[in-house]
């Protein structure tokens, strides 16, 4: 186009959302070609750099699409809600067994019908003005907290608290470091947000340390990590390995948040550990009890900083207020209950066994799955497509593995999840159709497959 565009902030989201506003009033109307990043960081006074981050982030939210040579158009629809997390579950119906859901076990839940009924008959619910925490459940959190963190406050589940620390700590244009592969729900949402995902792979103790200071160079502002029972892996970090990724966070020098997503809590068996210990003033840790006490308290409990806690809190305070206070109380009073301690103790017990008894069972069928904790398995298979199709006609539902992959390897993602949870009896039976399953498939059967024919 000819026409200048006018921008007055030249960051990468002053660039997008100027260009985002044009599209929204029509000024910009769709096949519009935009000028080349060139031209534009000519006008502008810029890197391209700049101007391709702010097209980056204009391409994710679906509003312009690159065509190559012939230059970057506006499409002005915006794209469709994420689809990676409902890609994860879906015709559950038909199968006699659903392991690709993640959600704990409801017989190994505490009871709550009895603790409920204490707390409700002494309820207060008429004060908008306490405190959004609980005091005596903000205590009782703090006591075994595992990093130095100065604030703490409560918030519904976990995928809110992350939601809330990156929207406190990350713009738009922003890059943001993610396991790979990691839980679809975080890449949905840094979609939603316009911040590029950078992906670090990972053992079975965590991320890599030489891959962390590789996406480091790139000036994120933030990472998130699972410390416990990382979801798909169920990898568990070391102290070892977190002291050696907060000391390259430490000496790097471009300052990068970390947000801890610790979402199994007290039904994981690996220490409770955050590079929090190390860097108390560069990281946000998340505690669920969702997969615990119960996935309808919606609660998290979440610290860092007290200058981005107050943050988050302020922030809040614009849309719910605070997580219902009887709620608090009724997790406090789990907290301190004998038999609901006993109960959580348990599941832990179980859920560690059931995944031991699957990986063993797949082991003795040649199919090796790395040591975890959790609910879930990431279990290799030679093609993804062959491997679901086979488990669906012996009526077994598992997570496709595409979802959970980042970047290049988003394509050939080569293993399912597969959630432990439900896996009560029958476990031999389920390794041997699951095996099968991981075997690469026939000629005729990937033909059939891959043509449709």
């Amino acid at each position: 186009m000819d026409k200048k565009i006018r921008i007055d902030d030249p960051t990468p989201a002053g660039i997008a959302g100027a260009i985002a506003r044009l599209i929204t009033s029509g000024e910009l109307r769709p096949g519009d070609r935009l000028p080349t990043v060139r031209e534009l960081s000519a006008q502008l006074g810029v890197s391209p750099a700049t101007v391709s981050h702010g097209w980056r982030a204009l391409a994710q939210a679906g509003l312009v699409v690159s065509k190559g040579r012939s230059g970057t158009f506006v499409t002005g629809v915006p794209r469709a809600a994420p689809t990676r997390a409902g890609g994860m579950t879906g015709g559950a119906e038909s199968a006699r067994l659903d392991l690709s859901l993640g959600t704990p076990d409801p017989a190994l839940l505490p009871e709550i019908g009895s603790l409920l009924a204490q707390v409700a008959s002494r309820a207060e619910s008429t004060d908008y003005h306490q405190p959004p925490v609980v005091p005596e459940l903000g205590r009782l959190l703090q006591a075994d907290w595992p990093t130095g963190s100065g604030g703490l406050t409560v918030v519904d589940g976990a995928m809110d608290a992350v939601a809330r620390s990156l929207a406190a700590v990350v713009r738009f244009g922003d890059r943001v470091i993610v396991e790979n592969p990691t839980f679809p729900h975080f890449l949905d949402y840094l979609d939603t947000i316009g911040v590029q995902a950078v992906p670090v792979a990972m053992d079975e103790n965590g991320v890599l340390p030489d891959e962390l200071a590789r996406a480091l160079a790139l000036a994120p502002a933030a990472a998130v990590l699972q410390p416990r029972a990382q979801n798909p892996t169920g990898a568990s970090m070391t102290a070892e390995r977190a002291e050696t990724l907060a000391k390259i966070l430490g000496r790097s020098e471009h300052r990068c948040m970390v947000v801890e997503d610790d979402h199994s809590g007290a039904i994981v068996a690996a220490p409770d550990i955050s590079l929090g210990r190390w860097l108390p003033d560069q990281v946000l840790h998340v505690r669920s009890f969702s997969k615990s006490h119960g996935p309808d308290l919606r609660i998290a409990a979440l610290s860092g900083p007290e200058e981005v806690i107050d943050r988050i809190v302020a922030t809040r305070m614009l849309g719910p207020g605070w997580t219902p206070r009887i709620l608090q109380r009724l997790l406090y009073e789990l907290l301190r209950d004998d038999t609901a301690n006993r109960t959580v103790s348990q599941a832990r017990t179980d859920y560690a066994d059931r995944r031991r008894a699957l990986t063993d069972a797949l082991s003795k069928h040649g199919v090796v799955v790395a040591e975890g904790d959790g609910l879930n398995a990431w279990v290799p298979v030679a093609d993804e497509r062959s491997a679901l199709v086979h488990l669906a006609a012996n009526g077994i539902r598992v997570a496709p593995g595409g979802p959970f992959m980042v970047g290049e390897e988003a394509g050939q993602p080569q293993a399912v999840r597969v959630t432990v949870a439900p896996l009560r009896d029958g476990i031999d039976d389920v390794a041997r159709i699951l095996a099968t399953a991981a075997q690469p498939p026939r000629q005729s059967e990937y033909f059939s497959l891959h043509t449709g024919r």
